[in-house]
C-alpha cells in the first residue's frame, strides 16, 4: 500500500527531534484535558474502582443479557491524557461490539510513578471481572500508545494471577521498550519523538531507561515468554517511532504460539489517526481493529 499522500503533508507539520511533551508537559496536559471536557460523553457513568482509580462506562442500549466487555487504556505516553478523551471512540467501539466497555482513569507519571498506573488498570479488570452482567470469558483489553503498552502489561500480570481467560488483546502502536531510547536510528521519528520517548520511560520507570534490570511489567517488551497470552493485534506506522519494537513483540508471539495480527500502516507516524479521523487509511486502520475485536469475541 502506498504512502498516502496526506501522511506524508502531515507529518512535515510534527516535530522530530525536540518532544512537546518533554519541554512543555504541564501545556500539553492542559491541552488533553481541554479536549477531554470537549469529547466527554455527559451520559458516561464514573465508577471508582480503588482509593485511586476509577472508569467511565459505556453501556449501549439494546445489549444481551450477558454482552462482552471491553477495558480500554488511554493513551499519552505514560504522563498525560484522561479517559475522556476517548468517550466518543470508546461509545463506538461498544456499540459495534455490542459490548459494555470500561476506559480506566489511572495515576499518571511523574507523579506517580510504576506501578501506579498498572496497579490502577488491574483494579479496573479485577472490578470488570467481578460483574455478574457480562459475559467473562469474552473480556478484550485495548489501549492506545502508553495504554497500549499498559494494556499489555495489564495481560501479562492477569496471566501470571490467573485473574481470567482474556479473549484477546488490541494493541495500537503500542509503548512496549524502554529500551528504545537507546536506539540510534529512530532520530526522525514524528509525533513522539525520542526526546519524548526518554522522558515518558524516566517518568515513568522513576529512573533511567534503557538499562538495568526493569520489570517487564514496566516494559512488556523485556518479557522472555510470551506463549501464554491471548490472540493479539498490534497495528503501528512505518514512521512510528515505536515500529521496531512493534514488529519484534509481534514475531516474537507468533514464534510463541499466539495467533498474532500485525497491521503496518505504510508512511504512518505516531497518531496518525487522531490527525486524519475521516481519510481512507485511517478508516481501514480502525476498522481492521474491530473486525479483530469481532473475531476475538467470537472464536
Amino acid at each position: 500500500m502506498p504512502t498516502s499522500h496526506w501522511l506524508r503533508t502531515a507529518e512535515r507539520c510534527l516535530p522530530y527531534r525536540r518532544g512537546l511533551f518533554a519541554r512543555h508537559l504541564r501545556s500539553m496536559r492542559a491541552g488533553m484535558a481541554l479536549a477531554g471536557r470537549i469529547a466527554a460523553l455527559r451520559d458516561s457513568e464514573i465508577v471508582p474502582v480503588s482509593a485511586t482509580a476509577s472508569v467511565r462506562v459505556h453501556r449501549p442500549s439494546g445489549l444481551s443479557d450477558r454482552p462482552p466487555a471491553l477495558l480500554w487504556i488511554h493513551g499519552g505516553g505514560y504522563v498525560a491524557g484522561s479517559a475522556a478523551m476517548n468517550d466518543r471512540a470508546v461509545r463506538k467501539m461498544a456499540v459495534h461490539l455490542g459490548a459494555l466497555a470500561a476506559s480506566v482513569e489511572y495515576r499518571l507519571a511523574p507523579e506517580h510513578p510504576y506501578p501506579a498506573a498498572l496497579d490502577d488498570c488491574y483494579a479496573a479488570l479485577q472490578w470488570l471481572v467481578a460483574r455478574d452482567d457480562i459475559d467473562r470469558s469474552r473480556i478484550l483489553i485495548a489501549g492506545k500508545s502508553g495504554g497500549g503498552g499498559l494494556a499489555a502489561a495489564l495481560t501479562l500480570r492477569n496471566v501470571d494471577a490467573g485473574l481470567v481467560r482474556l479473549a484477546g488483546q488490541i494493541l495500537i502502536f503500542p509503548m512496549l521498550d524502554d529500551r528504545t531510547v537507546r536506539r540510534s536510528t529512530a532520530t526522525a521519528a514524528r509525533g513522539w519523538t525520542p526526546q519524548d520517548n526518554s522522558f515518558g520511560w524516566r517518568s515513568y520507570l522513576g529512573r533511567e531507561p534503557g538499562t538495568g534490570d526493569v520489570s517487564a511489567y514496566a516494559a512488556p517488551a523485556r518479557r522472555d515468554d510470551l506463549s501464554r497470552l491471548p490472540p493479539t493485534w498490534i497495528g503501528v506506522g512505518t514512521e512510528d517511532l515505536f515500529h521496531d519494537e512493534c514488529v519484534d513483540y509481534a514475531n516474537r508471539l507468533h514464534a510463541a504460539g499466539v495467533p498474532t495480527q500485525l497491521r503496518i500502516v505504510p508512511g504512518g507516524f505516531h497518531g496518525f489517526d487522531v490527525v486524519g479521523p475521516q481519510t481512507s487509511v485511517v478508516r481501514q486502520f480502525r476498522a481492521d481493529q474491530l473486525a479483530a475485536m469481532r473475531r476475538f469475541l467470537t472464536t
